[in-house]
C-alpha cells in the first residue's frame, strides 16, 4: 500500500466492515440527483423516450420549428422508487437544427454546460460551504439524437459533439430506428462509428475495469450508438400489455431486443452505469474546467522550476504581482495626471494670454473711439459757437437796422409836419 505501511492480522472483530452499510444508507438518506441533456433536432422524440425510460408522464410544451434560435429548457423532477429518491433534471435543446444558418447552434448548449461548472464551482469555492445541500446541476449524461436517414452524420452533428466531448458524457442513439430496415440500419451504425473515429470524437464508453460489470459494458460498447424507439402507448400482445408502436404492417415492440436497443440504453444509463456517469462527470469533465479556470486566474500546482507550488504561495505571490501591477498603474495614473495638470495649466495661460491681448487690443479701440468722439464733440463745440456768435451778430445788425429805419420814420414825419408843401407834393 506504501513505505511505512504494514499489515497486520486481527484478533477478532472490529467493526469496520459495516462502513459500505453506512455509506449506502447515508445516501439513500440524501438522495441522489442525476441530469440528462437531450441534444438532437425538433420531432426526433426526444420527451417521448424520456417518458419511456422513466416509466412515467413529464410535463412539457411540445416545442415548435419556428424558434429563432437554440434555447435549453431545463425541468427538474422528484422521483421515488422503493425507499431511494432521485432528483431527475431533464435538459432539452428547443429549435436545435431548426434554423437555416445552424453554424452556430452548439454555442448555447457549450455556454449552458459550462454555467452548471462554474456555478458549482463558485459554491466550492466559497467559505463557508453547502456542497451537501447545493443542487448539482452538471450534466452526467448527454444523449445525442441522430436523425435516422440511413446515410451518414450531418456536419451540424459532427460540430456539435466535437465541441461537446470534452464537456459531457456523450451517448449517440438512433431515434425513430423503426423507419429504416434492419441492414439499412447496421450499415448505418458501422458509418457512424467510422465517422466519429475520423473526426477525432470522444463518445463516451461504459467502463470494463470493474469485473462485475466488464462482461455486459464490453458487450454493450460493440453496440453503440443505439437504435431506440420510444413510446408510452401501451397495447396487448399475446397476454401482455407491452409498451409498442402500431402500424398497418405490424407491431414495433418497445422493450423487444429483437426490435431496437430500447432495453440496451435503459440497462447501461440508469440499471448498470449511473453512477459512473456521475463519477465521470465530477473527476473528469469538471476537473478539467476547474483546472482550466483556475490556471486562467494564475493559479498553478508548481514553480517555473517544476517544484511544488502551495495555494497560499501562489497566493501570496499573485497578491504580490497585483500589489506591484496596481504601483505601476497609479504611478502611471499619477504622471498622466501630473502631465494633464500642466498641459492644462499651459492651455490656461495661453488662454490668459490671449485674452490680455484682446483686452488690450479693446482697450485701445475704445481709447481711439473716445478720442474721435472728444475730437467731434470739440469740433461741434466750435461750431455750435461759432453760429452762436453769427446769431448774435445777426440779431445785433437786425436790431440796429430795425433802429436805423425807425429813425428816418420819424425824420421824415417831421418834416412833413414842418412843410406842409411836401404832403401836396
Amino acid at each position: 500500500m506504501g513505505e511505512g505501511c504494514r499489515t497486520v492480522p486481527l484478533a477478532g472483530h472490529v467493526g469496520f466492515d459495516s462502513l459500505p452499510d453506512q455509506l449506502v444508507n447515508k445516501s439513500v438518506s440524501q438522495g441522489f440527483s442525476f441530469n440528462i441533456l437531450c441534444v438532437g433536432e425538433t420531432g426526433l422524440g426526444k420527451s417521448t423516450l424520456m417518458d419511456t425510460l422513466f416509466n412515467t408522464k413529464f410535463e412539457g410544451e411540445p416545442a415548435t420549428h419556428t424558434q429563432p434560435g437554440v434555447q435549453l429548457r431545463s425541468n427538474t423532477y422528484d422521483l421515488q422508487e422503493s425507499n431511494v429518491g432521485l432528483k431527475l433534471t431533464i435538459v432539452s435543446t428547443v429549435g436545435f437544427g431548426d434554423q437555416i444558418n445552424k453554424e452556430d447552434s452548439y454555442k448555447p448548449i457549450v455556454e449552458f454546460i459550462d454555467a452548471q461548472f462554474e456555478a458549482y464551482l463558485q459554491e466550492e469555492l466559497k467559505i463557508r460551504r453547502v456542497l451537501h445541500a447545493y443542487h448539482d446541476s452538471r450534466i452526467h449524461a448527454c444523449l445525442y439524437f441522430i436523425a435516422p436517414t440511413g446515410h451518414s452524420l450531418k456536419s451540424l452533428d459532427l460540430v456539435t459533439m466535437k465541441k461537446l466531448d470534452s464537456k459531457v458524457n456523450i451517448i449517440p442513439i438512433i431515434a425513430k430506428s423503426d423507419a429504416i430496415s434492419k441492414s439499412e440500419l447496421t450499415k448505418f451504425k458501422i458509418k457512424i462509428t467510422s465517422e466519429l473515429v475520423s473526426n477525432g470524437v470522444q463518445i463516451y464508453q461504459f467502463p470494463t475495469d470493474d469485473e462485475s460489470v466488464a462482461e455486459i459494458n464490453g458487450t454493450m460498447n460493440a453496440h453503440l450508438p443505439f437504435a431506440v424507439i420510444g413510446s408510452t402507448e401501451e397495447l396487448k400482445i399475446g397476454n401482455k400489455m407491452m409498451k409498442a408502436r402500431q402500424y398497418p404492417w405490424g407491431t414495433v415492440q418497445v422493450e423487444n431486443e429483437a426490435h431496437c436497443d430500447f432495453v440496451k440504453l435503459r440497462e447501461m444509463l440508469i440499471r448498470v452505469n449511473m453512477e459512473d456517469l456521475r463519477e465521470q462527470t465530477h473527476s473528469r469533465h469538471y476537473e478539467l474546467y476547474r483546472r482550466c479556470k483556475l490556471e486562467e486566474m494564475g493559479f498553478k500546482d508548481t514553480d517555473p522550476d517544476s517544484k511544488p507550488f502551495s495555494l497560499q504561495e501562489t497566493y501570496e505571490a499573485k497578491r504580490n504581482e497585483f500589489l506591484g501591477e496596481l504601483q505601476k498603474k497609479e504611478e502611471e495614473m499619477r504622471q498622466m495626471f501630473v502631465q494633464r495638470v500642466k498641459e492644462k495649466e499651459a492651455e490656461l495661460k495661453e488662454a490668459e494670454k490671449e485674452l490680455h491681448e484682446k483686452f488690450d487690443r479693446l482697450k485701445k479701440l475704445h481709447q481711439d473711439e473716445k478720442k474721435k468722439l472728444e475730437d467731434k464733440k470739440k469740433c461741434l463745440d466750435d461750431e455750435v459757437n461759432a453760429f452762436k456768435q453769427r446769431k448774435t451778430a445777426a440779431e445785433l445788425l437786425q436790431s440796429q437796422g430795425s433802429q436805423a429805419g425807425g429813425s428816418q420814420t420819424l425824420k421824415r414825419d417831421k418834416e412833413k409836419k414842418n412843410n406842409p408843401w411836401l404832403c401836396t407834393e
